[in-house]
């Protein structure tokens, strides 16, 4: 199983919830907390779904409420092992 990347997730929030206005996901948001991303928590569940289904990593809600960033999301799937 191959690293989650920063692309790749970008393109799962994307799928997930689109961009708000003045959003722009492109730029530099490993450090930006999600909710500055207008990401609220029904789109970190679908972003979470869309890592399980792709990595096999399952993230409970307790966890998803303490991954701020996408920087903090992609290290933790990152250091978990896939179960399938």
């Amino acid at each position: 199983m191959t690293a989650m990347t920063f692309d790749e997730l970008r393109m799962m929030m994307r799928e997930a919830a689109g961009e708000g206005d003045g959003v722009d996901l492109d730029g530099d948001i490993l450090q930006t907390p999600f909710a500055e991303l207008e990401f609220d928590s029904l789109a970190l569940m679908e972003v979470a779904a869309r890592i399980k289904q792709e990595h096999g990593i399952e993230i409970t809600d307790e966890v998803l409420g303490d991954l701020k960033t996408p920087q903090m999301m992609i290290e933790y799937v990152n250091a978990q092992p896939a179960v399938r």
